[in-house]
Protein backbone atom coordinates (compact mmCIF):
# COMPACT_ATOMS: atom_id res chain seq x y z
CA UNK A 1 0.00 0.00 0.00
CA UNK A 2 1.23 3.51 -0.84
CA UNK A 3 -0.05 6.46 1.15
CA UNK A 4 -0.44 9.53 -1.00
CA UNK A 5 0.71 12.60 0.90
CA UNK A 6 -1.03 15.89 0.13
CA UNK A 7 1.25 18.90 -0.18
CA UNK A 8 0.24 22.43 0.74
CA UNK A 9 3.33 24.59 0.28
CA UNK A 10 3.15 27.72 2.39
CA UNK A 11 0.06 26.71 4.34
CA UNK A 12 0.58 27.97 7.91
CA UNK A 13 1.32 25.54 10.72
CA UNK A 14 -0.22 26.73 13.98
CA UNK A 15 1.07 25.02 17.16
CA UNK A 16 -1.70 26.72 19.17
CA UNK A 17 -4.61 25.75 16.93
CA UNK A 18 -7.66 24.64 18.94
CA UNK A 19 -8.79 21.04 18.82
CA UNK A 20 -12.19 20.38 17.30
CA UNK A 21 -13.92 17.44 18.99
CA UNK A 22 -10.50 16.32 20.22
CA UNK A 23 -8.94 16.45 16.74
CA UNK A 24 -6.04 18.61 15.58
CA UNK A 25 -6.71 19.63 12.00
CA UNK A 26 -4.73 21.74 9.55
CA UNK A 27 -4.50 22.01 5.77
CA UNK A 28 -2.89 18.60 5.38
CA UNK A 29 -3.42 16.43 8.48
CA UNK A 30 -5.96 15.32 11.06
CA UNK A 31 -4.46 13.91 14.27
CA UNK A 32 -6.15 12.62 17.41
CA UNK A 33 -5.31 10.54 20.47
CA UNK A 34 -7.11 7.29 21.14
CA UNK A 35 -7.14 4.99 24.13
CA UNK A 36 -5.94 1.42 23.88
CA UNK A 37 -6.91 -1.27 23.10
CA UNK A 38 -7.57 -0.71 19.42
CA UNK A 39 -9.91 -2.86 17.38
CA UNK A 40 -9.09 -4.76 14.25
CA UNK A 41 -7.53 -2.67 11.49
CA UNK A 42 -9.76 -2.15 8.51
CA UNK A 43 -8.77 -2.39 4.85
CA UNK A 44 -6.02 0.00 3.84
CA UNK A 45 -5.18 0.96 7.42
CA UNK A 46 -1.51 1.12 8.48
CA UNK A 47 -1.10 0.20 12.14
CA UNK A 48 2.14 0.39 14.10
CA UNK A 49 2.99 0.22 17.81
CA UNK A 50 2.03 3.84 18.41
CA UNK A 51 0.13 5.02 15.34
CA UNK A 52 -2.74 4.22 13.03
CA UNK A 53 -2.75 5.80 9.60
CA UNK A 54 -5.81 5.93 7.39
CA UNK A 55 -5.73 7.01 3.76
CA UNK A 56 -8.27 9.54 2.71
CA UNK A 57 -8.86 12.34 0.24
CA UNK A 58 -7.30 15.69 1.06
CA UNK A 59 -5.75 14.98 4.45
CA UNK A 60 -3.61 12.45 6.27
CA UNK A 61 -5.65 10.93 9.10
CA UNK A 62 -3.55 9.74 12.01
CA UNK A 63 -4.41 8.48 15.49
CA UNK A 64 -1.93 7.66 18.24
CA UNK A 65 -1.81 6.11 21.70
CA UNK A 66 0.51 8.66 23.38
CA UNK A 67 -0.53 10.67 26.42
CA UNK A 68 0.77 13.92 27.90
CA UNK A 69 3.16 12.02 30.19
CA UNK A 70 4.69 10.18 27.22
CA UNK A 71 5.11 12.87 24.60
CA UNK A 72 8.60 14.34 24.23
CA UNK A 73 11.05 14.98 21.41
CA UNK A 74 11.65 11.25 20.97
CA UNK A 75 8.37 11.46 19.09
CA UNK A 76 10.60 12.38 16.14
CA UNK A 77 12.25 8.98 16.27
CA UNK A 78 8.92 7.17 16.65
CA UNK A 79 7.48 8.89 13.60
CA UNK A 80 10.64 8.29 11.59
CA UNK A 81 10.91 4.61 12.49
CA UNK A 82 7.24 3.66 12.25
CA UNK A 83 5.87 5.84 9.46
CA UNK A 84 8.57 7.59 7.43
CA UNK A 85 11.36 5.00 7.15
CA UNK A 86 8.90 2.34 5.84
CA UNK A 87 7.63 4.86 3.29
CA UNK A 88 4.07 5.29 4.55
CA UNK A 89 4.70 9.01 4.86
CA UNK A 90 7.41 11.20 3.39
CA UNK A 91 8.67 14.75 3.32
CA UNK A 92 9.89 17.19 5.98
CA UNK A 93 6.75 19.35 5.79
CA UNK A 94 4.53 16.33 6.39
CA UNK A 95 6.80 15.32 9.28
CA UNK A 96 6.46 18.74 10.93
CA UNK A 97 2.68 18.76 10.55
CA UNK A 98 2.19 15.27 11.95
CA UNK A 99 4.62 15.96 14.81
CA UNK A 100 2.75 19.14 15.74
CA UNK A 101 -0.57 17.32 15.54
CA UNK A 102 0.51 14.55 17.89
CA UNK A 103 1.82 16.95 20.55
CA UNK A 104 -1.13 19.26 20.20
CA UNK A 105 -3.68 16.44 20.50
CA UNK A 106 -2.58 15.24 23.96
CA UNK A 107 -4.48 18.04 25.73
CA UNK A 108 -7.27 20.46 24.87
CA UNK A 109 -5.18 23.39 26.13
CA UNK A 110 -2.24 24.13 23.79
CA UNK A 111 0.02 25.59 26.49
CA UNK A 112 -0.55 22.53 28.69
CA UNK A 113 0.22 20.17 25.83
CA UNK A 114 3.41 21.94 24.76
CA UNK A 115 4.60 22.53 28.33
CA UNK A 116 4.35 18.78 28.96
CA UNK A 117 6.33 18.16 25.76
CA UNK A 118 9.09 20.56 26.82
CA UNK A 119 9.26 19.36 30.42
CA UNK A 120 9.38 15.70 29.41
CA UNK A 121 12.10 16.35 26.84
CA UNK A 122 14.34 18.35 29.14
CA UNK A 123 13.91 15.88 32.00
CA UNK A 124 14.90 12.97 29.78
CA UNK A 125 17.89 14.87 28.40
CA UNK A 126 19.06 15.67 31.92
CA UNK A 127 18.93 12.01 32.95
CA UNK A 128 19.84 9.98 29.86
CA UNK A 129 19.65 6.21 29.87
CA UNK A 130 22.92 4.54 30.89
CA UNK A 131 25.20 3.02 28.30
CA UNK A 132 26.45 4.16 24.90
CA UNK A 133 24.23 6.09 22.53
CA UNK A 134 22.82 3.54 20.07
CA UNK A 135 23.54 3.65 16.35
CA UNK A 136 20.95 5.62 14.46
CA UNK A 137 20.10 7.76 17.48
CA UNK A 138 20.20 10.97 15.46
CA UNK A 139 16.92 12.82 15.94
CA UNK A 140 16.39 11.33 19.39
CA UNK A 141 17.01 12.80 22.83
CA UNK A 142 19.76 10.25 23.45
CA UNK A 143 21.39 11.39 20.21
CA UNK A 144 21.47 15.12 20.84
CA UNK A 145 21.78 15.35 24.65
CA UNK A 146 25.54 14.68 24.32
CA UNK A 147 25.69 17.51 21.76
CA UNK A 148 24.14 19.90 24.27
CA UNK A 149 26.50 18.70 26.98
CA UNK A 150 29.50 19.25 24.72
CA UNK A 151 28.38 22.69 23.58
CA UNK A 152 27.58 24.05 27.03
CA UNK A 153 31.16 24.68 28.26
CA UNK A 154 31.90 26.76 25.15
CA UNK A 155 29.28 29.27 26.32
CA UNK A 156 30.43 29.32 29.96
CA UNK A 157 31.36 32.77 31.15
CA UNK A 158 29.59 34.50 28.26
CA UNK A 159 27.72 37.68 29.06
CA UNK A 160 25.33 36.89 26.20
CA UNK A 161 24.69 33.96 23.86
CA UNK A 162 22.85 33.77 20.54
CA UNK A 163 21.66 30.43 19.20
CA UNK A 164 21.02 30.37 15.46
CA UNK A 165 18.38 28.02 14.09
CA UNK A 166 17.19 27.09 17.56
CA UNK A 167 14.05 25.22 16.40
CA UNK A 168 12.19 24.20 19.60
CA UNK A 169 14.88 25.95 21.64
CA UNK A 170 15.81 23.10 23.98
CA UNK A 171 19.49 24.07 24.05
CA UNK A 172 18.66 27.75 24.54
CA UNK A 173 16.50 26.76 27.51
CA UNK A 174 19.40 24.68 28.82
CA UNK A 175 21.61 27.78 28.62
CA UNK A 176 18.96 29.84 30.40
CA UNK A 177 18.79 27.21 33.14
CA UNK A 178 22.52 27.73 33.63
CA UNK A 179 21.87 31.44 34.29
CA UNK A 180 23.14 32.72 30.94
CA UNK A 181 21.51 35.58 29.05
CA UNK A 182 20.43 33.83 25.86
CA UNK A 183 18.62 34.75 22.66
CA UNK A 184 17.11 31.95 20.58
CA UNK A 185 16.54 32.72 16.91
CA UNK A 186 14.75 30.80 14.20
CA UNK A 187 13.32 31.56 10.78
CA UNK A 188 9.94 30.04 11.68
CA UNK A 189 7.58 32.56 13.36
CA UNK A 190 5.43 29.74 14.75
CA UNK A 191 8.39 28.03 16.38
CA UNK A 192 9.62 31.29 17.90
CA UNK A 193 6.13 32.10 19.18
CA UNK A 194 5.92 28.66 20.73
CA UNK A 195 9.25 29.02 22.53
CA UNK A 196 8.43 32.54 23.71
CA UNK A 197 5.11 31.28 25.12
CA UNK A 198 6.44 28.16 26.84
CA UNK A 199 9.67 29.55 28.36
CA UNK A 200 7.79 31.57 31.02
CA UNK A 201 5.74 28.48 31.92
CA UNK A 202 9.05 26.72 32.54
CA UNK A 203 10.39 29.62 34.61
CA UNK A 204 13.29 30.16 32.20
CA UNK A 205 13.84 33.70 30.89
CA UNK A 206 15.14 34.11 27.35
CA UNK A 207 14.71 36.27 24.30
CA UNK A 208 13.14 34.75 21.17
CA UNK A 209 13.85 36.29 17.79
CA UNK A 210 12.43 35.58 14.33
CA UNK A 211 15.38 35.76 11.96
CA UNK A 212 17.07 34.01 9.06
CA UNK A 213 20.39 32.84 10.49
CA UNK A 214 22.11 34.50 7.53
CA UNK A 215 20.66 37.91 8.43
CA UNK A 216 19.99 38.32 12.14
CA UNK A 217 19.57 42.08 11.92
CA UNK A 218 21.56 43.10 14.99
CA UNK A 219 24.71 45.26 15.22
CA UNK A 220 28.21 43.82 14.87
CA UNK A 221 29.63 42.08 17.94
CA UNK A 222 26.25 41.94 19.70
CA UNK A 223 26.81 38.62 21.51
CA UNK A 224 29.77 37.09 23.28
CA UNK A 225 29.10 33.63 21.84
CA UNK A 226 27.13 32.54 18.77
CA UNK A 227 26.15 28.88 18.49
CA UNK A 228 24.64 26.90 15.60
CA UNK A 229 23.90 23.28 16.47
CA UNK A 230 22.84 20.99 13.62
CA UNK A 231 21.74 23.84 11.38
CA UNK A 232 24.04 23.91 8.35
CA UNK A 233 22.92 20.51 7.04
CA UNK A 234 19.48 22.06 6.52
CA UNK A 235 20.83 24.81 4.25
CA UNK A 236 22.28 24.85 0.75
CA UNK A 237 26.03 25.66 0.58
CA UNK A 238 25.61 29.34 -0.33
CA UNK A 239 23.09 29.90 2.47
CA UNK A 240 25.34 28.05 4.90
CA UNK A 241 28.34 30.22 3.96
CA UNK A 242 26.27 33.33 4.65
CA UNK A 243 25.23 31.93 8.04
CA UNK A 244 28.85 31.40 9.02
CA UNK A 245 29.74 34.93 7.92
CA UNK A 246 26.82 36.32 9.94
CA UNK A 247 27.84 34.33 13.03
CA UNK A 248 31.35 35.79 12.81
CA UNK A 249 29.91 39.28 12.36
CA UNK A 250 27.66 39.28 15.43
CA UNK A 251 30.02 37.36 17.79
CA UNK A 252 32.46 39.13 20.09
CA UNK A 253 34.31 36.15 21.50
CA UNK A 254 33.45 32.77 19.96
CA UNK A 255 31.48 30.94 17.26
CA UNK A 256 30.51 27.29 17.80
CA UNK A 257 29.15 25.10 14.99
CA UNK A 258 28.07 21.46 15.21
CA UNK A 259 26.83 19.20 12.41
CA UNK A 260 25.91 15.53 12.08
CA UNK A 261 28.42 13.50 10.10
CA UNK A 262 26.29 11.66 7.53
CA UNK A 263 27.16 9.70 4.43
CA UNK A 264 23.84 10.69 2.87
CA UNK A 265 21.68 13.67 3.80
CA UNK A 266 18.63 12.42 5.69
CA UNK A 267 15.62 14.21 4.22
CA UNK A 268 13.35 12.91 6.99
CA UNK A 269 14.96 15.55 9.20
CA UNK A 270 15.01 18.15 6.43
CA UNK A 271 18.70 17.71 5.63
CA UNK A 272 19.67 18.89 2.16
CA UNK A 273 23.42 18.19 2.23
CA UNK A 274 26.19 16.50 4.16
CA UNK A 275 28.96 18.39 5.97
CA UNK A 276 32.31 16.72 6.64
CA UNK A 277 35.17 17.42 9.01
CA UNK A 278 37.12 18.60 5.95
CA UNK A 279 34.37 21.12 5.21
CA UNK A 280 34.53 22.41 8.79
CA UNK A 281 38.31 22.67 8.58
CA UNK A 282 38.10 24.65 5.33
CA UNK A 283 35.61 27.06 6.89
CA UNK A 284 37.81 27.51 9.94
CA UNK A 285 40.93 28.15 7.86
CA UNK A 286 39.08 30.70 5.71
CA UNK A 287 38.35 32.87 8.77
CA UNK A 288 42.05 33.54 9.38
CA UNK A 289 41.27 33.20 13.10
CA UNK A 290 42.27 30.57 15.68
CA UNK A 291 39.94 27.58 15.32
CA UNK A 292 39.50 23.95 16.27
CA UNK A 293 37.80 21.11 14.41
CA UNK A 294 37.01 17.86 16.17
CA UNK A 295 34.52 15.02 16.34
CA UNK A 296 32.13 14.31 19.22
CA UNK A 297 28.71 12.91 18.36
CA UNK A 298 29.17 14.70 15.05
CA UNK A 299 31.58 17.32 13.77
CA UNK A 300 32.51 20.57 15.51
CA UNK A 301 34.04 23.88 14.49
CA UNK A 302 34.99 26.37 17.21
CA UNK A 303 36.36 29.75 16.15
CA UNK A 304 37.83 32.15 18.70
CA UNK A 305 37.77 35.84 17.81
Amino acid sequence: MTVLVPTHPGAPLDPFAPLVDGVYRDAAVEVSAQAEPRGAAGPGVVRTTHFELRPGPGRIRLTHVLGAAEVDDDLAGLLADELFAPGWLRGSETFERVFTGVVRSVDEDPVTAWTAFYRNTMAKAAAPAPGPVPDGAHGTIAGYAPVWDHALPYAAGSASVLELGSCFGFFALRLAAEGLAVTASDVSPGTVELLASIAPALGLPLQALVADAAHVGVPDSSYDTVIALHLLEHLDPDHGDRVLAEALRVARRRVVVAVPLEDVADDTWGHVRTVSLADLDAWGAATGLPYDVHEHHGGWLVVDL
